[in-house]
C-alpha cells in the first residue's frame, strides 16, 4: 500500500505543505488510456477523506492570485512585442487567448460560492489535504494528459476510479469547475516560466550587444567587464547568447571562450544547454496550446450528459422504467433528493437511492389502480413527493433549520401564512409603541399612543406582508412540477386532443383558423397530437359548414390489434 501511495503521489506537488510552493508546470508522465484508467483505480484506494480537514488556502483566494499573475505576464508580453523584441511561442499563445482565460477565470469565480466546496468530501492527507478530493482527482488527470482534456478519456478515468471509490453527486457537479481551476493554476505556473525566461533572453541579448564589434576592436575589449558571479548560468541565458554569438571564433571572440569556459564549469555544453533548452520551450509550448484548446473545449462540452453518463445515482435510479422518460430538471430534482437525504443522514447517496426504489416496489403491493399504481411505483413519489415523509422516517433523517421552517410553513398552509404576518404585525407595533411610551415618561399620553398604534396598523401590516413573503420565499422557494421529456415528440400512448377554442363569424375567419392548425400540426412533427377548433356551431352560417366540411377528413380506422 505504501508504494502505491508513493506512486500516485508522484503526480502531486513536492511539498507536504501546500500545494502552491511548487513552481513546476502541472505536468507529469503522459498516459494512454488504459494506463489511465489504471492510475484512476490507484488513486481511489490512495485517497482517502476526512470530516476534520485542516484549514488551508482556499481555491477561490487562489483563483484571484493566479488572475493577476497571468495579467502581469500578459502585460509583460505586449511589452516585449510594443519594443520589437521575439517571443517565445507560449507567450503568442497567452497574448492571442488572454480573452478566453479572462472568460474561463470570471466562469469561475460565477461557479464558485463560497459554501459550495465546503459541501464536498475533503482529503485527509498528501499535499492536497484538506482540498475537495474532486480538486486532486482533477489534477492527476490534467498531469497524465498534459493539460489535453479529452470527454471520452475523462469519462472512462472517472468511470474507473469510481469503480473503487463512487463519488458523490456534488463532486461530479464540480468536475467541470475543478478542471478549469487546474488549467488556470498551471497556466500561470507556465506564464512564470515564460516571464522568467524571457527576462534571461533580454539579459543576453544586453550582453551580447556589448561584446559585438567589428574585429578590429576586439583587442579594446576589456576582458574584465565580463560577469564573473559563481551563480550558474540559466539555460535561456546561455541559449540566446549562444544564438546571438553563433558563427564567431571563440580564438578571436573572448564572449565566446568565457562562455564555453563558463558552461563547462557547470558540467556541460553549451550544445547540450542550447538543446535542453529548445526541449523546454517546445513542451511549455505544446502545454499551453493544450490547455488553451482544452478552454475552448470545455465550454462547448455538455457537462449534464457527461454527469448522467459517470453518475451512480443516476445509473441506479435508472432501474425505475419512468425516470428515463422524465425531463432533465425533474431527473435532477430526484438526484438533489437524495444527495439532500445522504447529507441529513447517516446513509451514502447510493444507499438513499435503493431505499427510494425498494419503497416504490413495496408501495405497489397496496396500490389501488392503474394511476395510483404508476404514481406510488416511482421513486420520485418518495423522493419529492407525499411519500418524503415516509422515506425521511426510515432513513432517519436529520433535517437542517431551514428545511424544518420549509416543513413548517407548507404544512400550516394559508393559516400559517396569515398569522405570521399578524404575528410580524403585532410584533413592530408592539416594540414601536414602547419605545414611545418609554420615551414619554408616563401614562398620560397613553390614548395618543392607542390613536397612533390604530394609524399605523395598516402600513405595519405591509411591512409585515413584505417580511412573511421574504421569508417564504427565502425557506421554500418554487416547485417546479415533473415533467415528461417530449423532446423526440409524444409517444403513441400519450395520444393527446389539443382544442383551440375561438369564435368564427364567417368562412375567411375559418380558412385562417384552420391555416394555423395546419401550422401547428405540420410543426409538432406528427406522431399523437391531434388538433381541433373549439367553437359554438349554432354560431355557423351555411357557407362556414360547407368550408368546414371541405377541409374535414374522417379519422384514419385503426385495427384493434
Amino acid at each position: 500500500m505504501t508504494s502505491l501511495l508513493n506512486m500516485v503521489l508522484r503526480a502531486f506537488p513536492s511539498s507536504s505543505s501546500s500545494p502552491w510552493h511548487d513552481t513546476a508546470p502541472v505536468r507529469g508522465e503522459l498516459f494512454s488510456v488504459e494506463r489511465l484508467e489504471q492510475h484512476a483505480g490507484s488513486l481511489a484506494l490512495a485517497q482517502g477523506i476526512t470530516d476534520t480537514p485542516p484549514k488551508v488556502l482556499s481555491l477561490s483566494a487562489r483563483l484571484e492570485d493566479n488572475a493577476k499573475v497571468l495579467l502581469k505576464a500578459y502585460r509583460a508580453s505586449a511589452l516585449e512585442v510594443a519594443e520589437g523584441r521575439d517571443i517565445v511561442p507560449a507567450a503568442t499563445w497567452l497574448l492571442d487567448n488572454y480573452h478566453l482565460i479572462e472568460a474561463q477565470i470570471r466562469e469561475v469565480r460565477d461557479d464558485l460560492p463560497p459554501g459550495y466546496y465546503h459541501q464536498l468530501p475533503k482529503l485527509a492527507e498528501g499535499p492536497f489535504a484538506g482540498y475537495p478530493r474532486v480538486f486532486g482527482l482533477a489534477w492527476a488527470f490534467v498531469v497524465h494528459t498534459d493539460s489535453h482534456l479529452d470527454i471520452d478519456t475523462l469519462h472512462d478515468f472517472i468511470t474507473a476510479y469510481q469503480r473503487v471509490q463512487p463519488l458523490t453527486i456534488g463532486e461530479l457537479w464540480a468536475v467541470a469547475i475543478t478542471l478549469r481551476i487546474v488549467l488556470v493554476e498551471n497556466l500561470r505556473r507556465l506564464a512564470e516560466q515564460i516571464v522568467s525566461e524571457q527576462s534571461a533572453r533580454n539579459e543576453a541579448d544586453a550582453l551580447a550587444s556589448q561584446w559585438l564589434v567589428p574585429e578590429e576592436l576586439y583587442p579594446t575589449l576589456d576582458i574584465s567587464t565580463l560577469p564573473r558571479s559563481t551563480t550558474p548560468l540559466e539555460d535561456p541565458f546561455v541559449a540566446q547568447l549562444a544564438k546571438r554569438l553563433r558563427g564567431l571564433d571563440p580564438r578571436t571572440n573572448p564572449m565566446v571562450d568565457w562562455l564555453e569556459r563558463k558552461v563547462r564549469s557547470q558540467g556541460g555544453s553549451v550544445d547540450n544547454v542550447v538543446q535542453r533548452a529548445q526541449q523546454h520551450q517546445g513542451a511549455a509550448n505544446v502545454t499551453v496550446r493544450n490547455i488553451i484548446t482544452s478552454m475552448h473545449f470545455v465550454s462547448s462540452i455538455d457537462w449534464a450528459e457527461l454527469f448522467e453518463s459517470v453518475s451512480l445515482v443516476n445509473t441506479r435510479l435508472n432501474q425505475s422504467p419512468l425516470f428515463a422518460t422524465l425531463d432533465f430538471p425533474t431527473r435532477n430534482s430526484y438526484r438533489s433528493a437524495v444527495e439532500q437525504l445522504a447529507r441529513g443522514s447517516d446513509w451514502q447517496e447510493l444507499e438513499v437511492a435503493e431505499h427510494a426504489l425498494a419503497a416504490a416496489h413495496a408501495a405497489l403491493a397496496n396500490a389501488e389502480g392503474a394511476i395510483e399504481t404508476a404514481r406510488r411505483g416511482d421513486p420520485g413519489y418518495f423522493l419529492i413527493a407525499a411519500g418524503r415523509p415516509a422515506l425521511e422516517r426510515t432513513l432517519g433523517f436529520r433535517p437542517s433549520l431551514r428545511q424544518r421552517i420549509r416543513q413548517g410553513f407548507v404544512s400550516a398552509g394559508i393559516g400559517g401564512y396569515v398569522s405570521l404576518i399578524a404575528l410580524m404585525t403585532a410584533a413592530l407595533l408592539a416594540v414601536t409603541l414602547t419605545g414611545l411610551w418609554s420615551l414619554s415618561g408616563g401614562e398620560s399620553v397613553t390614548g395618543w399612543l392607542w390613536l397612533l398604534g390604530l394609524l399605523g396598523l395598516l402600513p405595519a401590516t405591509e411591512i409585515a406582508t413584505l417580511l412573511a413573503s421574504r421569508l417564504i420565499i427565502f425557506c421554500v422557494g418554487p416547485k417546479p412540477l415533473p415533467s415528461l421529456d417530449l423532446s423526440e415528440g409524444v409517444p403513441a400512448n400519450l395520444h393527446t386532443l389539443i382544442a383551440v377554442p375561438t369564435l368564427l363569424t364567417n368562412a375567411a375567419e375559418l380558412h385562417e383558423q384552420i391555416e394555423r392548425l395546419e401550422v401547428h400540426h405540420l410543426a409538432s412533427g406528427g406522431g399523437a397530437l391531434v388538433y381541433a377548433l373549439l367553437t359554438d356551431g349554432s354560431m355557423l352560417s351555411t357557407n362556414t359548414s360547407t368550408t368546414m366540411r371541405r377541409y374535414w377528413r374522417p379519422p384514419v380506422k385503426r385495427s384493434r390489434n
